[in-house]
């Protein structure tokens, strides 16, 4: 049996366990209950800010693992629907309904903790108390913040009105309302310039800008339309335009994009920042107060991301806005009793939703620890990961820590090269993954590389 049959044949044998799982008896789950906040204060073991990957993640394993009554845990967040994010690739790819990746947050939400559906104003620390939209006040024994990053469409002059415009060329797949567009404009492209950004700075899933774009070349290619072999003479001419120097963090897995990016005949203007969309002109900076415009017919963007007002004005932020931790053990370095991890954490890894799968168990294990007066000594090694669609059918497993170091499950297990794309790893990608998110990790009992977590 080849290594990519045995990695479709685990993947297999996990969802049969699954089934069987489900057909043993168990108690019906409802949902969560919603606080009717009050002008009051209510009291929490532990307060957790954000229902998104990390926040559902950590309140659920804290709720497994740990000795909590009803209500010990709240969670606080304004959302109406949780989103299975890294999915929407898929979608602008054509290969998901975005409406199969996304649930009612209330639905996810354990009934045993307090669901408060409102947005977070201000955080007081020194008094263990954090304030909700609405003036109310929660006090907590440790606050756990991990609210997600903000994804500004505003950050990019003339973005807004190009996505919303049915007509224009431009789409994201960082959008729920604007992923499926994706996949429109590409099927609809029969000629000319296309190009695919990236921004200098943070952003969700490094990989995920130029996704995108070998999702596009595989179907032109397949249309007729793209030739890698002679793209001069191709009907269309592809571009990828990024703020990075390389096109990718980790120098390994670089080397082998940059290699496919010149086989497969992609100009990279690299060191260029998209600032502006006026009509079809994309207008990118480079270097020292220096322009270029450049003709598009289709264009996807990425915007620019960072920490939400809310955060970044808090004294929680570090200088860049992101709540300020050790970035092993995901406390914060001034109040020991704030933690946080994901997107809206200082950690120095890539913002995926693999990471969350290594840092949260960290954490967890760190609060339980620090609550029962115990030094908090687990450690996180800055384990992330990025499946990268390099056409339809392969994915390149992109798995490493601090400091841009391969950390790859496969390549260990099986004596695998993951920065090979992979038949294998594609279903991981496309079926496993947004499965097994749902299912299991969002619940608590997913522990990425390492399987499924035991109490």
């Amino acid at each position: 049996m080849s290594s990519s049959q045995l990695l479709v044949t685990t993947a297999a044998c996990a969802a049969r366990r699954s089934v069987i799982t489900q057909l043993a008896p168990a108690a019906v789950r409802t949902f969560a209950s919603v606080a009717n906040v009050t002008s009051t204060t209510r009291n929490h073991k532990v307060v957790v800010v954000g229902g998104g990957s990390a926040g559902l993640t950590i309140s659920h394993q804290l709720l497994r693992k740990g000795k909590f009554s009803q209500d010990d845990i709240a969670i606080v967040d304004p959302a109406e629907w949780h989103h299975y994010q890294p999915g929407w690739t898929l979608v602008g790819g054509g290969l998901k309904n975005k409406e199969q990746l996304r649930k009612p947050l209330k639905s996810l939400i354990d009934p045993k903790l307090r669901f408060y559906n409102t947005e977070l104003a201000s955080f007081s620390p020194d008094s263990n108390t954090v304030t909700l939209g609405n003036g109310d006040k929660l006090t907590y024994e440790h606050l756990v913040v991990v609210p997600g990053i903000k994804v500004d469409f505003n950050s990019i002059k003339g973005l807004q009105d190009a996505l919303s415009n049915p007509d224009s060329g431009v789409s994201s797949i960082y959008g729920y309302d604007t992923c499926d567009k994706a996949d429109r404009t590409i099927k609809a492209l029969k000629g000319g310039q296309a190009i695919f950004t990236q921004p200098m700075g943070v952003v969700k899933c490094a990989g995920a800008p130029q996704k995108i774009m070998w999702l596009a070349l595989d179907h032109w290619k397949k249309s007729g339309l793209y030739d890698p072999a002679n793209p001069s003479s191709s009907p269309i001419h592809i571009t990828f335009a990024t703020g990075l120097p390389v096109m990718f963090g980790v120098p390994k897995y670089s080397a082998v994009l940059e290699k496919l990016r010149k086989e497969r005949g992609v100009e990279g203007l690299f060191a260029h920042d998209l600032v502006e969309i006026n009509g079809n002109d994309a207008v990118f900076s480079h270097g020292e107060n220096q322009k270029l415009t450049r003709k598009f017919d289709l264009m996807h963007v990425t915007p620019k991301m960072g920490a939400h007002a809310f955060i970044k004005s808090s004294p929680l932020a570090n200088e860049a806005g992101f709540v300020d931790v050790d970035e092993e053990t995901l406390r914060h370095k001034k109040w020991k009793n704030v933690w946080s991890a994901g997107d809206a954490s200082s950690l120095p890894t890539s913002k995926t939703a693999a990471a969350i799968t290594a840092q949260a168990p960290v954490l967890v294990k760190n609060v339980l620890r620090s609550m029962r007066g115990k030094e908090a000594d687990e450690e996180y090694d800055g384990y992330t990961s990025c499946p990268l669609l390099t056409e339809y059918g392969k994915v390149l497993l992109a798995e490493f820590k601090y400091g841009g170091v391969p950390k790859e499950t496969f390549g260990k297990a099986l004596r695998i090269d993951q920065a090979v794309p992979r038949r294998a790893f594609y279903h991981l990608k496309k079926d496993f993954f947004p499965w097994v998110y749902y299912k299991y990790m969002v619940k608590g009992t997913w522990g990425g590389p390492k399987g499924w977590l035991r109490d």
